[in-house]
């Protein structure tokens, strides 16, 4: 449980960020409703870097006596750089609290990440990819992070984006019939219009196999 010192900073940076939101990269905050310790965060990549158009969602779980001691920093969404739902180290992470500075805010703690993710430099936690990966990461964010319930709850307007870029792409493909509304299930899961009908695969594959056993002993004996 938060304490009353942890709970007002808190609450005073989360309604400086509101007034002032951080645009350089585009970043937005809100809060878990149940537990304000807490502190997802969405970064938005920037122009000419790998990380253009991707939508990076992760979090921020504060100790109960913030700002006295550092948060975990986690990036949940794939990005290419850091190992998703993996606690980062940092030098204003809980790695280091000999280095934290209670000064520091959830605004120094994100800009301080995409600082750190545009650079190349290992730690604990990050992974090393080629500037195509990271693209493909990119491209794939937003539905994946469209698949998780919390992301969903907290960002409704990038599910709303979500849904624009799907009707866009219905259009580019000459598809004039209503879209379809997304079926977003858990990553790594197949929803009910996605399952593969294995048995058909099997029985076609059979009869394929059958028809090449033919011709061959037709033209062996010919």
């Amino acid at each position: 449980m938060a304490t009353d010192l942890a709970t007002r900073r808190l609450t005073k940076e989360l309604r400086s960020l509101q007034k002032d939101p951080i645009k350089s990269p585009k970043i937005t905050v809100s809060p878990n409703e149940s537990n304000i310790l807490e502190m997802h965060y969405v970064i938005e990549g920037s122009e000419k870097t790998p990380y253009a158009g991707g939508i990076y969602h992760g979090k921020l779980k504060f100790p109960k006596d913030y700002p006295l001691k550092p948060p975990s920093v986690m990036m949940l969404t794939p990005s290419g750089r850091f190992q998703p739902n993996r606690r980062l180290c940092l030098s204003m992470s809980d790695f280091h609290p000999e280095t934290w500075n209670p000064m520091w805010s959830v605004s120094t703690i994100l800009t301080g990440l995409y600082s750190f993710m545009l650079e190349t430099n290992p730690t604990l936690g990050s992974i090393d990819t080629t500037s195509a990966q990271k693209r493909k990461f990119a491209y794939q964010s937003l539905d994946f992070n469209c698949r998780d319930p919390m992301f969903r709850k907290l960002f409704p307007e990038y599910v709303e984006l979500h849904k624009e870029r799907l009707l866009a792409k219905q259009k580019a493909l000459g598809i004039t019939d209503p879209p379809a509304s997304p079926s977003y299930e858990s990553s790594g899961q197949i929803s009910a219009n996605e399952k593969v009908d294995f048995s058909g695969i099997f029985t076609t594959a059979a009869g394929v196999i059958a028809l090449l056993s033919a011709v061959f002993f037709a033209m062996r004996f010919a």
